[in-house]
């Protein structure tokens, strides 16, 4: 760790990192083969070997755990995982699950996988759903394991959930969609993959679909070429977008699976998009800008142009997160602050929030409170007061890696008309899930650890 000239913290790139072709050669070869028995829609490619400069500015940086940050080098080779089907012999176990708990405030319980990752979560209801450098999805219902299934090949970086169907983003590239079954809500079919091969082969007709990525390689422009790293969807109108390492944001029709645009996006890799609200998407970089992108019709359909650019700096943007009633923007970087902008004071800056020694992975927002997830192993909660000031009423620590992932969920069966509480999710590089709550209206004395 060094500080700059600001005073802020930040961490020194270790040299014993492998090198990103090294990683990626790893990334699929040497893993089981896997009985899949529905079939591949999408086409299968060879991974190209990456060649942003994203690696170097993305929170795949800690200097605190045996990882090196985001983790996707050795969890690909260390994997426990060897047997056809992902249901037997699970390596996951739940453990502490408090026996009393009447309600109250503090850690719930931990879901702990004796090797691995978690990279992604996703919660519905009672249902949560993690991805994993294993390459499975697991659905737990009220902190049990309820069913799970299997993408044959992809770390799972992004879930969402849409009615009955499971989007998954991978490390191979893919989108992949799951449909949730009517008759048996355990069992998920795979509908496919993003792009269709319908229209892959109907693209790969025409040269002018092809964008050039390197010298002497082209891909088609509706496909990601490199990680898939964050997934939104805006609901209202039906649209699903991604973001990824190969610098851009592709925005996709539901109902039809249908690539709508490819916009190239950023300079270096995309970390985090976001659906917000009045039409517009966020996308967050690796090279430390956020910019902002208005949804517009045109003829039939619609596009998407860049309006701002809200952030611009050295540190790179890791995550992003809209909180849709109060109109707010959150922000978090490698260097550990989230920076947040207000849709009152018409995208404004609004502040800083300072509560993380390293960056801030991940973020979520729920009524008014703020969640962040950082490389430092620990969780804080904030709470926008009236104003736009905001408190940290918490600092959830019992990680013992960095928090990479959080989901939130209402917890209607402690909830009351004048204290809303709330579930929370956090999944980490140290192999668990953590589960707490939190209450909105008296919050948790701040900086509280939990064992």
């Amino acid at each position: 760790m060094r500080e700059d000239k600001g005073g802020m913290m930040v961490m020194e790139q270790r040299s014993s990192r492998p090198n990103l072709a090294f990683l990626f050669k790893q990334s699929e070869p040497c893993l089981f083969s896997f009985n899949n028995n529905s079939l591949d829609f999408g086409v299968e490619e060879e991974l190209p070997n990456r060649r942003s400069s994203a690696s170097m500015a993305s929170p795949r940086y800690s200097n605190s755990t045996t990882t090196s940050g985001d983790g996707e080098g050795s969890p690909y080779i260390m994997s426990p995982w060897n047997q056809a089907s992902p249901y037997i012999k699970s390596p996951w176990i739940t453990a502490s699950v408090l026996e009393t708990d009447f309600g109250q405030d503090g850690l719930v319980a931990s879901i702990v996988r004796e090797e691995g990752h978690v990279y992604s979560l996703a919660a519905s209801g009672d249902l949560l759903y993690t991805g994993s450098d294993s390459k499975n999805i697991r659905v737990w219902k009220n902190l049990k394991e309820f069913s799970g299934f299997k993408a044959k090949s992809g770390l799972v970086k992004a879930i969402i959930i849409l009615g009955d169907r499971v989007f998954t983003g991978h490390q191979d590239g893919k989108i992949r969609v799951w449909k949730v079954s009517t008759t048996n809500p355990g069992v998920h079919k795979r509908l496919g993959t993003l792009p269709t091969i319908k229209d892959v082969i109907k693209s790969s007709v025409k040269p002018k679909n092809y964008v050039e990525v390197r010298r002497n390689r082209s891909v088609l422009r509706i496909k990601h070429f490199d990680a898939v790293s964050c997934l939104s969807v805006n609901e209202e109108v039906g649209l699903l977008y991604s973001g990824s390492w190969d610098k851009t944001l592709k925005v996709w029709r539901v109902a039809n699976s249908k690539c709508l645009e490819s916009i190239d996006a950023h300079d270096d890799a995309i970390n985090s998009v976001v659906a917000g609200f009045d039409s517009l998407v966020f996308t967050g970089s690796a090279d430390g800008t956020v910019k902002m992108w208005k949804r517009e019709l045109q003829g039939k359909g619609t596009k998407h142009f860049l309006v701002q650019i809200l952030l611009k700096q050295e540190k790179a943007v890791t995550a992003l997160a809209v909180n849709q009633e109060s109109g707010v923007l959150y922000c978090g970087s490698s260097d550990g602050l989230v920076n947040f902008w207000e849709r009152e004071k018409h995208l404004s800056h609004g502040g800083i929030l300072r509560g993380h020694k390293m960056a801030v992975l991940c973020l979520a927002t729920s009524g008014t409170l703020v969640f962040s997830g950082s490389a430092d192993s620990s969780v804080c909660v904030w709470r926008r007061e009236e104003g736009g000031a905001h408190k940290c009423l918490s600092v959830l620590t019992g990680h013992t890696g960095p928090v990479k992932c959080l989901a939130v969920e209402e917890d209607d069966r402690t909830s009351t008309k004048i204290d809303t509480k709330w579930i929370v999710y956090s999944g980490s590089l140290d192999k668990s899930v953590k589960v707490w709550r939190v209450s909105e209206h008296n919050g948790l004395v701040a900086n509280v650890l939990f064992p």
